[in-house]
């Protein structure tokens, strides 16, 4: 009750009530006088020096509370000085507890002391006045009317309560009630204000946010009334509406905005109309809308008692995002062709459609380009420059096919189209010479010039029965061929393909199956050493008798079991069942093995070796192990440590079928080779090519000068092996003038043979 005000209200109201008693100088001024006259007046009647004192102390007060109220507007206090206002109210307590003092005392007087009627009457009447002052006045600062309430309403009680009668003491009573209701008044004043004011401020606050909101919110707002007019709408909805040319927006029927716009063709009808709709309607939902410019907007719709709001968010950049996560899904990053996955849906579209169309169907064609040597192109020259012809290549086909063809990439280094219509399979194949005769030129890629060909399969289709998976797999097996055919060339596919195709997959199947049940057999065919014309080694060779097929030749099954991954399950079983046979042979007779270069790719060489050493029991010095060039190069930093580790072990290594490859004197000099077999291709015409003979010596003269030993194969004739005696230094021989390959049981007996003591007069031919 006599607490502060500053503890029970928001600052800036507290500083405002402090302000509003320090109100109106003036009119305080004036109360001062008028109450000092009245007080005078009432002393000159009744003769009284007690009210000319009164009448005195009125204009006292008024005065010191008058410059009071200057020096408070000369303070200039802010809204927010809290403290400050705390310490004007302390004043404006004390100088309005002065005055309820002077009009309490004045009653008091005029009923106690003097003996008139009519100054208790002015007394009494001017201090009920005074206080309903208090309350219209002081009413915000509980604390001032409190004690101008209680400081007046004392003396006057007392003053009735000495009035002699019964009647006075009632009085005082209810103009006690009295007075204390005008407290009760001055408080529910105080509260109605304070609401007023703070329902003012929430409003003027609110507007201000709601103004902010509209004015900085990133969607376009367009509010309408229940006649479907523009009521409110914010600048970025204005931006919006100008981008289509509608600069006045207020007060206009939205629907008519709208058809204006579909009219003109500003808008697309579809969404004017559901726009339209839904507005008409009231309803809520969502519409998109293509703006000049590229730019989308959705126009999110909402409704509640016959008022719409429409907000129009931008949505442009979502879109692109959108539509460049789809073109990414959908093309290759590096040509930005489409991918295997789209392409497929593409045509699996057009070969739908062609079905659904009644009549002679349309001619297709499809093809499949592949780079020729594009491996060669990454291990020599990196994947970077790899990319580079990519790319390059990607822009050479999209210059030779047909605008209306569909070109992408499969993957790797392989490209295909597809034609949706195409006259005939010559027409298909004048489009294939285009695409070759495209790159005919080399390629400039970053100083370099390179030059790279490519192959191409065709296959073309007049039946609707047709899917892709049909027509790749005959494109392909036309591109299979081409590049056995030489590379840089095109095929038309055609059904023999198809047959070999089917065929080469059941001996896939037949394969594995003869590895897995060990259906496969051994060959040897024995190395000579023609000093002593005795067998000194047995080369394995891996022999397959197809229970349906007959006979499938190593130059078959070899490269099949390549493809599947099956080699070096091959190449163990060899490796197992050829030293079980070795550690059977007499003597020191040894056993060769060929190696591939996907066996040091996926097997663990070593282990192989040592483990079927282990189980044959034969010694490390009677195993041979033979590699061609091309594994040695393929894999050469293996190869380097699997050869070391086997020759550290007593094993010999051989360079097999030398010359064939990418010769190299750097392989002969790093690699722990023990032999060099030179190819059969430099021995087949030594007998009528002095050149060839003169490079035959050459070679093995170069063999012995490494302390290699020096082996010919494909020795057939006696007149070939004659003249390597007479004329090269070569060490050992292979070839069908001594044996065929032979099976197990066989080549026991021509070792017996051949080493039997003593050796023969002459070597005899023999025929396997």
């Amino acid at each position: 009750m006599l607490a502060s005000a500053r503890k029970s209200m928001p600052t800036l109201d507290y500083v405002s009530i402090v302000r509003s008693v320090y109100g109106d100088r003036r009119a305080l001024l004036a109360g001062a006088f008028a109450s000092a006259l009245a007080a005078g007046l009432s002393a000159y009647k009744a003769q009284s020096l007690a009210l000319y004192l009164v009448a005195l102390a009125f204009l006292g007060v008024g005065l010191i509370r008058y410059l009071n109220m200057r020096a408070f507007w000369k303070a200039a206090i802010e809204s927010d000085d809290a403290e400050a206002a705390e310490h004007w109210e302390f004043r404006a307590v004390i100088g309005g507890g002065l005055v309820a003092t002077v009009y309490g005392v004045w009653c008091l007087v005029a009923m106690v002391l003097v003996d008139d009627p009519y100054a208790e009457l002015v007394a009494t009447s001017l201090s009920i006045a005074a206080m309903v002052g208090v309350c219209a006045r002081n009413f915000g600062l509980d604390r001032l009317v409190t004690i101008q309430t209680l400081l007046l309403v004392f003396p006057l009680s007392i003053g009735l309560m000495l009035g002699g009668d019964l009647y006075h003491p009632v009085l005082a009573g209810l103009l006690i009630v009295m007075l204390v209701s005008f407290r009760k008044l001055a408080a529910d004043i105080r509260s109605i204000l304070l609401s007023a004011v703070h329902g003012r401020v929430e409003a003027s606050r609110l507007a201000g946010e709601l103004d902010m909101a509209m004015s900085t919110m990133q969607h376009g707002l367009c509010m309408l009334d229940e006649n479907g007019a523009v009521t409110v709408v914010n600048e970025r909805a204005v931006r919006i509406f100008a981008l289509l040319e509608i600069t006045d927006l207020l007060g206009r029927p939205f629907a008519g905005i709208l058809a204006e716009l579909g009219a003109d063709g500003r808008l697309p009808y579809s969404a004017v109309d559901r726009l339209i709709d839904m507005a008409d309607k009231r309803a809520s939902g969502k519409v998109l809308l293509c703006l000049p410019l590229g730019r989308y907007y959705e126009v999110t719709v909402s409704s509640r008692r016959e008022r719409s709001v429409m907000l129009f968010e931008d949505i442009s950049e979502r879109i692109a995002a959108e539509e460049r996560i789809t073109f990414m899904a959908r093309h290759d990053a590096l040509t930005e062709l489409p991918n295997r996955a789209y392409f497929s849906d593409l045509v699996v579209e057009d070969l739908k459609a062609r079905r659904a169309v009644s009549g002679p169907t349309r001619t297709i064609c499809l093809m499949i380009i592949d780079i020729d040597d594009f491996k060669h192109v990454n291990d020599t020259l990196g994947h970077i420059v790899g990319d580079q012809l990519l790319t390059e290549v990607a822009l050479r086909l999209r210059k030779a096919v047909p605008p209306d063809a569909v070109l992408a990439r499969l993957g790797g280094d392989e490209f295909v189209v597809y034609r949706r219509q195409i006259d005939s399979a010559g027409a298909a194949q004048r489009e294939a010479d285009r695409i070759l005769a495209a790159f005919r030129a080399p390629f400039h890629l970053d100083g370099l010039t390179l030059s790279s060909d490519v192959s191409v399969g065709i296959v073309t289709s007049q039946s609707g029965d047709d899917d892709i998976d049909a027509l790749m797999t005959k494109a392909d097996l036309a591109l299979y061929t081409a590049k056995g055919d030489g590379k840089g060339r095109s095929q038309i596919f055609h059904t023999q393909m198809d047959i070999d195709y089917h065929y080469r997959q059941r001996l896939k199947t037949d394969l594995r199956e003869a590895v897995r049940t060990g259906s496969l057999t051994l060959a040897f065919q024995p190395l000579i050493d023609l000093e002593t014309r005795r067998v000194v080694t047995c080369e394995a060779l891996a022999r397959w008798d197809h229970p349906d097929l007959g006979s499938i030749p190593p130059s078959t099954f070899i490269p099949l079991a390549e493809e599947i991954g099956l080699i070096s399950d091959l190449t163990a079983w060899v490796l197992e069942s050829a030293t079980a046979q070795c550690s059977l042979w007499p003597g020191d007779v040894g056993v060769a093995i060929n190696i591939s270069a996907r066996d040091f790719r996926g097997a663990n060489m070593g282990w192989l070796v040592e483990q079927a050493l282990l189980r044959s029991g034969l010694p490390a010095h009677r195993l041979e192990i033979e590699v061609t060039e091309t594994a040695v190069i393929e894999e050469h930093d293996v190869a380097l440590g699997v050869l070391r580790n086997l020759a550290a072990q007593g094993i010999s290594i051989a360079l097999d079928d030398f010359g064939t490859g990418y010769s190299s004197l750097s392989y002969l000099n790093a690699l722990p080779f023990t032999k060099l077999k030179i190819d059969r291709s430099f021995v087949v015409d030594i007998g009528t090519n002095p050149r060839a003979l003169r490079l035959l010596t050459n070679v093995a003269r170069l063999g012995r000068d490494l302390n290699l030993t020096v082996v010919a194969e494909g020795v057939e004739t006696q007149e070939q092996l004659n003249i390597l005696v007479a004329h090269t230094r070569i060490q050992q021989v292979q070839g069908f003038l001594f044996s065929r390959p032979l099976p197990a049981h066989d080549i026991v007996e021509l070792i017996a043979h051949f080493n039997a003591p003593p050796p023969p007069e002459a070597i005899t031919r023999r025929h396997g």
